[in-house]
Parts: C-alpha cells; structure tokens; sequence
C-alpha cells in the first residue's frame, strides 16, 4: 500500500502542498472541534470525533473538493437547547436521522434547491445564532452557569456583570477570556506569526501557558478519554422520535446543516479554480457523516467556511488535505487526550464570542439596507425571532418572511407592452416587449 501510495500521480504531484496545508487545517480545526463541543454541552471529545468523521468520511466522497467539514458554531445554540430538553442520548438519534434526510435529498436532486432559500434568511440565521451564541458564552467567559433562553440570556446580562465584578475568580476567568480575544482579533496582522500558527491555536495555547505558569484559578475543560465518550444511541432514544417536538429538531438541523454546507460550497468554489461543487453528491456526503456521527452519539456538522478557506490559502489541490486533517484529529484523541484537561473554558468561551461575532454581518447590513430594504427586514426578522423563541420557529419565520416579500414583490411587477415598428416601414408587430 505504502509503495502504491509513493508511485501515484498524487504523491508526485500533489502530496507536499497536501500535506502542509492538512496540517495547517487541523491546527485551526482543534481549537474549534473542542470549543464547539464545550458550548454544546457535550463531553469535548465528542467534538474531535465529529472532526474526525468529517475529514476521514466525508473528506473522501465526492462532492466539493477542497471545503473541510466539522462541528460548527452554527449548529452549537440548536445542539445545546435539545440535549438541555431532551438528553445527551438522544443527540445521536437526532444527528442519525438528519443525516439520513440529507442523502435521501442529494439522492432526489434536492441540494440544487437550497441555492433558491433567501441568501438573507440564511444570514438572518446566521446573526440570530451568533447572538445568542455570544449572549451565552459571556456567561462562560466568567465561568458562569448561563440561563436557558436566549432573551433570558441577554436579559440577565446586567446581573452578571455585576456578579462578576464583585468575584475575582470571575475577573481572573474574564481576564483570560478577553486576553484570549485580543489575540484572536490582533495575531492576523502579524504575518510571521499567522505563517506560523492560526489564530484560534495560538490565542487558546497562550491562554493555557499564562493560567499554567500563573496558577489562575479558572475552571478548565474536562476530561474524559475518547472511547468514555462515545456512547451510541438506545433503543429507548429511538422512541423519542415520537415526539412532535423532537421531529421539528431534526428538521431544524437537516435544514440548517445543509443550507450551511451547500453555501459555504459556493463560498469556497469562489476561492478556488479546481472542480466546482457537485450540490447533490456534496448534500449525500454530508448526510453519510452525519449518519456516522449519529450512530457514534457525536455531534452534527456541516461544512465550516473558516476551516475551508484556511485549507484553501495553505494552497491544498485535492481532497486528500481534509482526509489527512482528519487524520491529524484521530492520532491527536488517541494519544492526547490528556491535554485536553489543561484548556481554560475561558479560552474557549472567547474563541466561540469572537466565531459568533464573525456570524453577523454587520459590514453587509449597511449597503444591504440602503439597495435591498426588504431583504434587510427579512434578515433581521429572522435574527431577532431566533433570539426570542428558538433556532426552528426563528428559521420558519424568516422564511415566511422571504414567501411574503416575494410574493409583494411578483404582485406589484408592471409590465408594458408596446407595439414597435416592423423595419423597412410594415405593419407594427403586436406583442412584441
């Protein structure tokens, strides 16, 4: 195998840029995996094996070439409130059926489809997770339990900043949240050290030698080994499926893994001028991981643009860097695992503000209001009924949003027609626009 692997025309000419940026790829994607897991509410290794999944699986269908999948921030508000209601176990039931929903659509030819969703309902979406994704995780960045809701979130804000004020392992926590952000926003514009280390490694790292060598007494991420942590679905899980409730959570995350993953393909075909996207096998594939991940009691994932455009710039040509990123995540878990235990919370809690604050498209709200009136209305309908009910309704609002909208609009369309003259002076021809 190994002499295969050398004589192929991929090891000759593809294998170098692969394999640095596979290396690259899994140096951001780490950070992540265990952030997003942590804001979940799930063990941290969960994260890595959804990492793994998704680099080791769907990194070698076919489908899109060069974008990488993973758990992402997108899906941790969803992820958190139904193992909050319905319990760890039943993730696994969730994520399995949603990905069996996903490759039975890019089976029917339905990925193409998700190109004709509102691109401001996707951002709406977007900006409502981000948040409440930050809302919660300011609570976090003080090692403080947060509230269940997301206006109750925001609304106990003030309580905290208060409670906070008044502890110093809070401020201590906050401290290293806030270091850890500064990091996050500032190490890009130091080109040798963003050569060097992505950003999200090099913020956590930092943070965890300081409260290492300080002794801070923050609350760190907790351990516990990576076969401890799989625990596959029941047959008591099943039976949830019964639930009118636990229906509308798998749709939610069909519908939001996809639409995620098919416009972070287009989003990614634009940086590149390797093969195009094929929606309908990229739609199955994703499926196929999130059918793997179900089974494994792991969580969801989807496409992750950050992931995808760092594995773009590093100068990946084939697919064969997200496999390799995958494998980097296997090795790490199996032999690692143990530093996992030395992370702060408050790190990862600041790399999820800083995710969730790139959710929101603050740059593109202005032009968009001032060209695109109701398409901003739509946009920010759906962040606000996101914040104020739940990830599903905030989604079905905004997308009857988006039916109403377009419905004013088709009604109001004038058309006029004119009769122009036939040349070399003949009869008019009627009907012609």
């Amino acid at each position: 195998m190994v002499a295969r692997v050398v004589g192929s025309p991929w090891f000759r000419a593809d294998a170098r840029a692969d394999l640095t940026a596979s290396l690259v790829v899994f140096l951001v994607a780490l950070p992540l995996c265990v952030g997003v897991a942590v804001a979940s509410g799930v063990p941290a290794e969960l994260g890595l094996v959804t990492g793994i999944v998704g680099g080791l699986l769907t990194g070698l269908l076919p489908g899109s070439s060069l974008q990488v999948s993973g758990p992402a921030a997108g899906l941790t508000v969803l992820v958190y409130e139904a193992v909050r209601e319905y319990g760890l176990g039943a993730l696994g039931v969730l994520v399995l059926i949603a990905g069996l929903l996903q490759m039975t659509m890019g089976a029917l030819g339905i990925g193409r489809w998700f190109r004709a969703i509102s691109v401001a309902v996707v951002h709406g979406m977007l900006a409502g997770i981000g948040l409440v994704l930050i809302a919660g995780q300011l609570y976090a960045l003080a090692d403080a339990k947060a509230p269940a809701g997301g206006l109750e979130k925001i609304g106990s804000l003030p309580g905290l900043v208060v409670d906070t004020a008044g502890s110093s392992a809070a401020l201590t926590a906050v401290a290293v949240g806030a270091g850890t952000i500064a990091v996050l926003v500032l190490w890009p514009r130091w080109p040798r050290g963003a050569r060097a280390l992505p950003a999200p490694l090099a913020a956590v790292a930092l943070a965890t030698v300081v409260v290492a060598v300080l002794g801070l007494p923050v609350a760190r991420v907790e351990v516990q080994g990576l076969l401890a942590s799989v625990q596959p679905p029941g047959a008591a899980d099943f039976a949830l499926l019964a639930d009118v409730g636990v229906l509308g959570t798998v749709l939610a995350f069909t519908l939001i893994a996809s639409a995620e993953s098919l416009f972070s393909a287009a989003a990614v075909d634009r940086l590149h001028d390797g093969p195009r996207t094929e929606y309908n096998k990229e739609l199955i594939a994703q499926g196929a991981g999130n059918a793997v991940c179900g089974v494994l009691g792991a969580l969801p994932m989807t496409a992750v643009i950050v992931r995808s455009s760092a594995n773009v710039r590093a100068g990946a040509r084939t697919k064969m860097s997200r496999v390799l990123h995958g494998a980097w995540l296997l090795i790490f878990a199996v032999l690692f695992p143990a530093a996992l235990g030395v992370i702060p919370l408050a790190a990862l809690a600041g790399v999820l503000v800083h995710a969730g604050w790139k959710l929101i498209p603050l740059r593109e709200l202005g032009p968009l209001w001032r060209q695109h009136r109701g398409e901003a209305v739509v946009l920010m309908v759906t962040a606000v009924a996101i914040v104020a009910t739940n990830m599903f309704e905030g989604v079905i609002i905004g997308l009857l949003m988006a039916v109403a909208k377009a419905a004013w609009e088709t009604s109001h369309v004038h058309v006029r027609v004119e009769n122009a003259p036939v040349s070399g002076g003949g009869a008019a021809s009627a009907g012609t626009a």
